[in-house]
């Protein structure tokens, strides 16, 4: 977990806009060949003629994707940067700049800023970008985040959702469920400690879970590892709001259809130990749950004996023709539907 101290405040308006510009510029180096004009110009120069650009952008808004009662400043600087680069890291590529832009009310103090910036700088240290621009402005309805991410990768290299043929194998990295878990736990002790200020929040032997929720880390080994391996996926997406939306993505990009091994769907034991502990089914929360950002994709099945081993890779089903629809394949052999559930921005609650 990121740690996080405490500091005098300094107000907003101390500073104006210039001037947290100027103290924001202070605290990033440029690290990358790529990147040759960084904060403190109209724009960005970028030297990307090295391969294909892509380009992915993401917001994050308190209240709808974070609550800053129990998600701290620095650990949501790092998973806003770590959501986006997994968006990059799905298309085959490498990731190289990013800019930020937050929109923020005076209830926020510089060093409360510069708490949220410490985790976006850590997250480009860990991933090799480089924070090269972005806005600042103010708000009335809380802290936003939006970040750009950019990366590159050879034409014939970058994977899109529609290439998976029916005769592919689906594969997973990591393991899944374990951020929705994370957040299910941390809503709990909030519901709790707004009934009884006096009860302090016990998440003991939790610590994994929350990480899951709290500091996601986008899987940029498993693309080298795919490319060490020489394994090109024929489609890939992240899987960021649940593996039964993300396979559907990739089933109706490319019209095929598909069957999931629910005794195959990697889900770790202290996930599987707390949701069973909470009456709620583990498959559930790996197939709807969300926020897990590993990587799910489709592969030739020529590249079978090189990920059926694999401690990075979980093979979990395969692709098959349209007509025979979306199956998840439960333990005891029972067939049941694959339908979306997990996140839906604009879902009237």
């Amino acid at each position: 977990m990121l740690e996080s101290g405490e500091n005098n405040r300094t107000e907003l308006e101390e500073l104006g806009e210039f001037g947290l510009i100027e103290n924001i510029a202070k605290q990033v180096s440029l690290k990358l060949p790529t990147s040759v004009k960084g904060i403190g110009d109209d724009a960005a120069v970028l030297d990307y003629s090295s391969g294909k650009t892509v380009i992915s952008t993401d917001m994050l808004v308190e209240g709808v994707h974070f609550d800053l009662s129990y998600v701290p400043l620095k650990h949501l600087g790092y998973k806003a940067v770590a959501v986006n680069l997994s968006d990059v890291l799905a298309m085959n590529a490498i990731p190289q700049h990013i800019t930020v832009s937050v929109a923020l009310s005076n209830r926020f103090s510089v060093e409360a800023v510069n708490e949220l910036y410490a985790g976006i700088n850590m997250a480009c240290a860990t991933y090799e970008v480089d924070l090269v621009g972005g806005d600042t402005t103010s708000s009335v309805a809380g802290l936003v985040i939006s970040v750009t991410a950019t990366g590159i990768a050879k034409e014939e290299d970058i994977v899109y959702r529609d290439g998976a043929q029916d005769t592919n194998i689906l594969v997973c990295s990591g393991d899944l469920g374990g951020a929705y878990m994370g957040l299910q736990m941390l809503e709990r002790e909030k519901e709790i400690f707004k009934e009884n200020s006096a009860v302090q929040p016990d998440f003991t032997g939790m610590e994994y879970i929350l990480e899951r929720q709290l500091k996601p880390e986008p899987r940029k080994d498993v693309i080298l590892e795919l490319q060490r391996l020489g394994i090109k996926p024929t489609a890939m997406i992240d899987v960021s709001d649940g593996l039964a939306s993300e396979v559907l993505h990739l089933c109706h990009g490319s019209d095929l259809g598909v069957s999931i091994y629910e005794d195959k769907i990697p889900i770790d034991q202290k996930t599987f130990d707390v949701a069973m502990e909470n009456h709620l089914d583990p498959t559930m929360c790996a197939m709807n749950g969300g926020e897990d950002y590993e990587l799910l994709f489709s592969l030739d099945l020529k590249d079978y004996e090189k990920v059926k081993e694999h401690p990075l890779f979980k093979v979990i089903g395969h692709f098959t023709e349209k007509t025979d629809g979306y199956t998840l394949i439960a333990k005891g052999g029972t067939t049941h539907p694959i339908e979306a559930q997990g996140w839906n921005s604009f879902k009237q609650s």
